[in-house]
């Protein structure tokens, strides 16, 4: 019996929100805007507390700095009762400043600052990935040392390469190396089919995923060579912020994979958490769980 549904290895920080009236800013000393507030966030707690709040037995861990921002993200985790454990890193706790305009896109300024040599010990991580069903590893450059020992230990692995341009290295042994690929169409444009078909070529992903906001989503299993498309679901919610939406896509698809629901069912749930997740003001505030999740893809199927 495994510990963990999931071990996601990566991707916690502090994300400052400022509500502009355009993501193309005027040439000026200073621009007027809302009240700018500081979430915890990123990829991999979104990912995290997405699976927390559908019932998964969820452990996190990833390096965060001795600093405001790093007691902001324990503090989090306390009264989520998410089991989050992490080394302290020097530099600091990841952030990004996120502009998000009145339709609620969104352009991140991301301070990664971690160094590049800097690497997990196998030590810290290995008594959590080997007793993990599966494992989500965000694309920092140390995560990607863990592969060869999630291979070693049967644990299959997800990743989100976000808006991956198909070439940049960096990437590459995240998309090669992963059994399910996520990532976004936003630079891929025409080419996305044939990045898509170049992952599961190249690699050993079963599935890959490329999310595409309000136009859906596309998926492409192993063994077919049909590109197939997904629609955005149709909640009867407001779109206020998109930040964190596809976090949300991938918390709920994988929910629906580890309970053996089949992929068709998976994109479909995931589409429905990203569009739940754009009704909610900030980055990771509000999360759909197990019951409403439910109650939603029985309403949108049954239409």
């Amino acid at each position: 019996m495994s510990t963990y549904d999931i071990l996601v290895v990566g991707g916690a920080g502090i994300d400052t929100i400022v509500r502009v009236p355009a993501l193309q800013l005027p040439v000026a000393d200073s621009v007027h805007v809302l009240p700018i507030h500081d979430y915890v966030a990123h990829t991999g707690n979104g990912v995290a507390l997405g699976c927390h709040a559908l019932g998964l037995r969820c452990k996190f861990i990833d390096f965060i700095g001795n600093d405001a921002q790093g007691a902001a993200i324990l503090q989090r985790y306390t009264e989520a009762k998410l089991d989050f454990s992490h080394l302290v890193e020097p530099s600091g706790t990841r952030r990004s400043v996120n502009l998000v305009d009145p339709q609620g896109r969104r352009l991140s300024l991301y301070d990664g600052r971690h160094p590049a040599d800097l690497r997990m010990p196998a030590a810290f991580y290995l008594p959590y990935l080997g007793p993990a069903r599966h494992a989500h590893f965000s694309i920092m450059a140390w995560v990607g040392d863990l592969y060869d020992d999630a291979l070693a230990c049967g644990t299959t692995v997800s990743t989100d390469l976000h808006d991956w341009d198909g070439v940049n290295p960096h990437h590459k042994v995240f998309a090669l190396r992963s059994d399910l690929v996520f990532l976004s169409t936003a630079a891929l444009k025409e080419r996305r089919d044939e990045v898509m078909r170049a992952i599961v070529a190249g690699g050993r992903a079963q599935a890959v995923v490329a999310m595409a906001g309000a136009d859906g989503a596309y998926l492409l299993e192993r063994g077919s060579d049909a590109v197939r498309h997904f629609p955005c679901a149709q909640l009867d919610l407001p779109v206020v912020d998109t930040n964190g939406a596809g976090d949300s896509f991938v918390a709920a698809f994988l929910h629906a994979w580890l309970g053996g629901d089949g992929l068709d069912a998976a994109m479909r749930r995931g589409a429905i958490a990203g569009a739940y997740a754009c009704a909610q003001h900030g980055t990771h505030e509000r999360f759909i769980e197990q019951d409403e999740l439910h109650d939603l893809y029985q309403d949108c199927t049954s239409l």
